[in-house]
């Protein structure tokens, strides 16, 4: 049995779950997420829980049982809590300004940098601090990464886009000659 999808999740006060044939509909106050229904899993909600089960013994319904508890709960988190990450900008002459859908970055190159988040994401600027929030826990973190990837941090000043809790190793400079 698997350890995550044998848990049931719990659904909130306010939170209505419908389970259809190919997709899960989960709605909150933040909004409604759909999740897709994997193979080989029932989903039944009872009592003011979601149980997954699967149908067989076999290794891909093993991993789809998890699999498929995990989504559902980010999906719950999603539409009552929301999710958010946070980019902090380090360097010389870089700039951060815009918000909502739409940031502006200066980040070294010959040009400004525009980055347009896709819908259901929003982006909040502070000094040098990015908060990338929305109630898709996959857009949020694919909206966060890209964001990094367009000036990762460097190993010997730092210089760069990197996540708020994410610790940069430093390298030491060249050796002077003797």
């Amino acid at each position: 049995m698997s350890r995550i999808g044998k848990l049931p999740v719990e659904i909130p006060a306010g939170v209505t779950i419908t389970v259809g044939d190919t997709e899960i509909t989960v709605a909150g106050p933040k909004g409604t997420l759909q999740v897709p229904v994997q193979e080989n899993t029932t989903t039944k909600v009872e009592d003011g829980k979601v149980v997954i089960s699967r149908k067989d013994d076999e290794p891909k319904s093993r991993a789809w049982h998890g699999l498929q508890r995990a989504l559902i709960a980010n999906a719950v988190k999603g539409v009552t809590e929301g999710f958010e990450k946070k980019l902090e900008i380090n360097g010389v002459g870089y700039r951060l300004s815009g918000g909502g859908r739409q940031i502006e970055m200066a980040l070294g190159f010959s040009h400004p940098v525009k980055f347009n988040a896709p819908e259901g994401v929003e982006l909040k600027t502070n000094k040098m601090e990015i908060t990338v929030s929305g109630i898709d826990k996959q857009k949020v973190g694919q909206v966060a990464a890209e964001i990094r990837a367009l000036k990762k941090p460097e190993p010997y000043k730092g210089k760069g886009i990197k996540y708020v809790d994410e610790y940069i190793i430093r390298k030491a400079g060249k050796a002077g000659k003797k």
